[in-house]
Parts: C-alpha cells; structure tokens; sequence
C-alpha cells in the first residue's frame, strides 16, 4: 500500500510519518521525508524561489519512492505540482507542462491524505519558508490540484494521536 500525506508546510507530515513508522502495523513499509535541508545544502534553490531543475529532482525523489511495494511518504506528487505552480522564478507554460507530465504518477498512491493548515503556526526550522501569505498559497494550490486529480480525498484532523487513529480507520 502506497499512503502518500500533502498539506502546505508546518502542518505536521513529517511528525506523522515518523509516528507511523514506529508502529508495527507499519512494520516493513518505507517511510520517507523530505530532505528540503540537504537538497538546500547542494544549491537547490526551495520554495517560491526554486526552479524547474529544483522541482524535477523533487518530482524524481517522489517518483522514486512510488517505486516501493509499501510505502508512507510525507511529500506527495501534489506538493512538488504545488510548488512547482507557485514559483516565481518557472514560467506558466514550463509549469503547465511539468505539472501536466507530474501528475500522471498521482495515480500510483492507494491513499492521500490532506492535512489542513487550519489552526496551526509555522514552525521556523531554518529551511521551510514562513510567510504566512506563501503558506496560504501552497495550501490553495495543493486544494485545487486535489480537486482536480483526485476526487477521494481524506483530510485529517487533530493531534498526531487522532490523525493516526483516522488513518488507520480509512485503510
């Protein structure tokens, strides 16, 4: 099974994925999240300044995890189309047409669940970009590009604990 969280940053994906990976109803899955600070270290430009080669090696890191039997990953397909689409520095016609290309692998998760951004402050970790306004735009983006790929769509709620139980409880 291929469980895949989405959700603009600060929302607690990688917290959750971290949760699950210590249970053992999750034993033997890949569990992955996103190495924003070492891709950043290489020169990777992140965020609304990346650019179409930044978002090709995160179309390729997802890509790559798609590849195993089993798998909860905190960064979905929908969040590199996301990004890509909110860029400043990528043209809308080389956005349309990655997000065109990207979005043929949405298919391949069993499940996403969307995390909403509702009530929760942007935690500073010295990578993760905290204007509050790009926030809301990621997290519209990655609503419209859900509506529009893929029409099942489970949003979590809650405390860690609770996300866990509704996970469990929808698969």
């Amino acid at each position: 099974m291929k469980i895949g969280l989405t959700g603009t940053m600060s929302v607690g994906k990688t917290t959750l994925v971290k949760a699950l990976s210590k249970m053992e109803q999750f034993k033997g899955y890949t569990c992955t999240t996103e190495r924003s600070k070492y891709l950043n270290s290489l020169g990777i430009p992140l965020n609304h300044e990346t650019t179409i080669e930044g978002q090709t090696i995160f179309l390729a890191e997802r890509v790559t995890e798609l590849m195993q039997d089993s798998l909860i990953t905190d960064r979905t397909i929908i969040d590199v189309m996301a990004f890509t689409n909110c860029a400043k520095k990528i043209s809308y016609m080389d956005g349309d047409a990655f997000t065109d290309y990207a979005s043929r692998f949405i298919k391949q998760y069993d499940y996403i669940f969307y995390i909403s951004s509702d009530g929760m402050d942007i935690e500073d970790n010295g990578i993760r970009e905290t204007d509050t306004n790009y926030r809301c735009q990621i997290d519209e983006e990655i609503q419209k590009l859900l509506l529009k790929h893929r029409p099942i769509v489970h949003t979590l709620k809650g405390t860690t604990e609770e996300r866990i139980k509704q996970i469990i409880k929808t698969i």
